[in-house]
C-alpha cells in the first residue's frame, strides 16, 4: 500500500483510514489479509496512533475485524448478510426520507447535486464508492444523530465493499446509479416523497441483485 501525498485538508487519521480502506475496496488487500499497524504507518509516512484509530473505524464499518491473537484482519463477504443489510436498509430508509424531506435545504441540495458531478467523472471505483455512500448520508441522515441515522449509517458503511465489488463485475451500474442519483436530487428538491422512495428502493434492489449475480458469478 504505497504511500500517496496527503490532502492538508485531511488529518492524519482520516488520510489512514482513506487509504485503508480503497486497499481493501479495490482488492489490493484481500480477506484474511493482517493488518500490522507499524508496516502500514510505515507505507503511509504517518505515526502508528492514526493507523490504530482508523482500524477501529473500519472494524466498525465492517471491513476488517479485530482478533484477539492477530490483531486486525480484512473480513471476507458474506452473501447471507449482505441480503440482511439490503433488507434493512430498504425498512428503514423511507422512514428516514420522511423526516429529513421536513428540514433538509437547497444547499445540502446543492452539495448533493456536486457529489453527483464528481461521482460522474470519477474513474476509481473505491473513490466512487466512498462518494456514493457520503451522497446517501448527505440526503437523508448527514448531522442526525437519532438512532435511526446511526444504524443506517452503519449499514451503508457494512455495505461498501460489497458495492465495490459488484461494481467491479458489473461497470456499467455506475452509469445506472449517478442517472438515478440525479433523479433523487430533482425529487428532493420538489419535495416528492413518493417519487423520492421508489427510486430509493429501486436503487437499493438493483444493487442487492448486481451483488447477488457477482456472487453466483464468482462461485
Amino acid at each position: 500500500m504505497p504511500s500517496q501525498q496527503p490532502n492538508r485538508s485531511r488529518t492524519a487519521h482520516e488520510y489512514a483510514r482513506e487509504r485503508i480502506r480503497s486497499a481493501i475496496l479495490s482488492g489490493e488487500l484481500a480477506a484474511g489479509t493482517r493488518l500490522r499497524q507499524r508496516e502500514i504507518a510505515a507505507d503511509l509516512e504517518v505515526s502508528t496512533t492514526p493507523v490504530r484509530e482508523a482500524l477501529r473505524d473500519l472494524a466498525t464499518e465492517g471491513l476488517i475485524y479485530l482478533d484477539a491473537h492477530r490483531g486486525a484482519v480484512v473480513r471476507s463477504l458474506d452473501l447471507d448478510e449482505v441480503r440482511e443489510i439490503y433488507e434493512m436498509r430498504m425498512a428503514l430508509e423511507p422512514l428516514m426520507i420522511k423526516r429529513m424531506l421536513r428540514t433538509i435545504t437547497d444547499e445540502r441540495l446543492d452539495t448533493a447535486a456536486e457529489l453527483c458531478a464528481r461521482m460522474a467523472a470519477e474513474q476509481d471505483l473505491s473513490v466512487w464508492v466512498d462518494l456514493n455512500r457520503r451522497f446517501h448520508s448527505l440526503l437523508t441522515d448527514e448531522g442526525d444523530d437519532g438512532k435511526l441515522a446511526q444504524t443506517l449509517r452503519s449499514l451503508r458503511a457494512s455495505a461498501a465493499a460489497y458495492v465495490s465489488l459488484s461494481l467491479d463485475a458489473r461497470p456499467e451500474q455506475v452509469g445506472e446509479a449517478n442517472a438515478e442519483h440525479h433523479r433523487l436530487v430533482e425529487l428532493y428538491r420538489v419535495r416528492d416523497l413518493d417519487g423520492i422512495v421508489a427510486i430509493t428502493l429501486q436503487h437499493l434492489r438493483k444493487t442487492l441483485a448486481a451483488i447477488e449475480a457477482t456472487h453466483e458469478a464468482a462461485g
